[in-house]
């Protein structure tokens, strides 16, 4: 996502008011410019918007403020995202339409699957990094204060994922309605019933004329980035599929492999090296975050064998996967 910026919403600043949050003190806790919430249009780095949240955090100093942040989102509150969202039919719908557009409003894009179990909402940050604690327990709670407000219904999500589950999260469980669990990646589940219960905010006339726009926008978006963040992006979605390869790739990017090649060749990369760079940051953050088997993460990153992705780990890094496993918790 080198390069990327993203559209700040401007509810952001009413936002801080209810909280009781100074925004002065955000930003200058953040390192931020102090005329940024004074702007007609804000726009952040990946590494601005983390330390935005991180600093929102901080000076919330609440470790219940994601719940807060979830019980202030009404449907007055007109913030483009969220009308979007409630004009859908249902939340499965609504999860759909945010997928495809969540990456012109933050450094994070959605997987969202749905199979026996219900409807799926899965979190891929970008590779390498890891997100404000704030930051991805609020994404989480959004889900369920969209579905409440759309049905006038109390939601209960069936099952709630979170990487390095700390020991404070009781508010989480309170609100969710069931238990919050640790997960290689932050997910919600919603039960059938309730992905496809009706949106009484759904208005079809009213997203029929955001749709155009926010079309536009993810396109001028996608131009700007470079040839291998896309196809990182595209990988972030093929490899736990299984599609390491260069045509599934291609597939998800509409374009020839000759024609990825060359485009690669022109920023000094190939495919080969965008494919191992993914995966290390892929290993890295599934070996440092949660309890997933080293087996499940040779499946995540398309390896067909375990013993292959041992040896590609150690061609990286010069280490194994056990060992930078065992670093990374003893230094938690």
């Amino acid at each position: 996502m080198t390069g990327e910026r993203f559209t700040l919403d401007p509810s952001i600043k009413a936002l801080l008011t209810d909280l009781g949050v100074s925004p002065a003190r955000v930003l200058r806790r953040g390192q931020l410019a102090t005329d940024l919430f004074g702007r007609d249009a804000i726009a952040l780095s990946p590494d601005e918007y983390f330390r935005l949240w991180a600093a929102l955090d901080a000076e919330g100093g609440d470790p219940n403020l994601a719940v807060a942040i979830g019980k202030s989102i009404s449907v007055e509150m007109f913030s483009p995202p969220i009308f979007a969202a409630l004009c859908s039919p249902d939340l499965e719908t609504a999860a759909q339409r945010i997928a495809t557009y969540k990456p012109l409003i933050g450094p994070v894009r959605l997987d969202v699957s749905r199979g026996e179990e219900g409807l799926t909402i899965a979190y891929r940050w970008p590779p390498g990094s890891t997100p404000p604690e704030l930051l991805a327990a609020t994404e989480l709670v959004f889900w369920a204060a969209l579905a409440r407000i759309g049905t006038r219904h109390h939601v209960r999500p069936i099952q709630v994922g979170v990487p390095g589950l700390g020991p404070d999260h009781a508010a989480l469980e309170d609100y969710f309605g069931v238990r919050v669990e640790d997960g290689p990646d932050h997910t919600i589940t919603f039960g059938p019933e309730d992905a496809g219960r009706p949106f009484l905010t759904e208005n079809e006339q009213m997203w029929r004329f955001f749709a155009p726009e926010l079309r536009r926008r993810l396109s001028d978006l996608q131009a700007a980035a470079s040839v291998a963040d896309r196809v990182r992006a595209a990988l972030h979605e093929t490899l736990p599929a299984g599609g390491s390869s260069m045509t599934a790739v291609t597939r998800a990017l509409a374009v020839s492999s000759r024609t990825l090649q060359r485009q690669l060749r022109l920023e000094g990369t190939t495919y080969q090296e965008v494919l191992a760079s993914t995966r290390e940051d892929l290993a890295r953050h599934y070996l440092s975050h949660g309890t997933t088997r080293t087996a499940e993460i040779a499946y995540l990153l398309g390896y067909d064998d375990t013993n292959s992705f041992y040896r590609a780990f150690r061609t990286w890094t010069g280490m194994t996967p056990d060992a930078v496993r065992a670093t990374a918790a003893a230094g938690t």
